[in-house]
């Protein structure tokens, strides 16, 4: 079963940046999806970027041009680049990896038997 570890989180200033990253063990990347969730303050987790096998990596539409995502291959980790951060952006970021399954932007729909998530790790940024 493929184990996932997110790292890189931590309190930064407005306008500052942070590379998080997704690494996937265990994982066959001929298939499947790995995608990173964002939970702000008091709101539900949705997904921000989604890596899918024969796909292009995908950035939530309001995110863009502050957020990528880039898979290394030889790492096997799923990294995201985000830049301009703003207080909003504040909140708990967990990845999520299915070799079973296409990518869905809502959690509720990963398959709680096929996919393996990480523990998250936490972005602060302050005003």
């Amino acid at each position: 079963q493929a184990h996932v570890t997110e790292a890189g989180g931590g309190s930064v200033q407005a306008g500052g940046s942070l590379r998080l990253s997704c690494e996937v063990s265990g994982f066959d990347f001929s298939t499947g999806c790995v995608g990173w969730f964002r939970q702000q303050p008091g709101k539900g987790s949705w997904g921000i970027a989604m890596w899918e096998a024969g796909e292009p990596t995908t950035v939530l539409s309001s995110l863009r041009g502050r957020v990528t995502a880039s898979k290394d291959n030889s790492q096997n980790i799923l990294w995201l680049q985000m830049d301009s951060l703003v207080p909003a952006d504040t909140g708990t970021y967990t990845c999520a990896a299915d070799p079973a399954s296409r990518c869905w932007w809502n959690p509720r729909s990963w398959d709680t038997a096929t996919a393996a998530w990480g523990r998250g790790t936490q972005v602060t940024v302050s005003p």
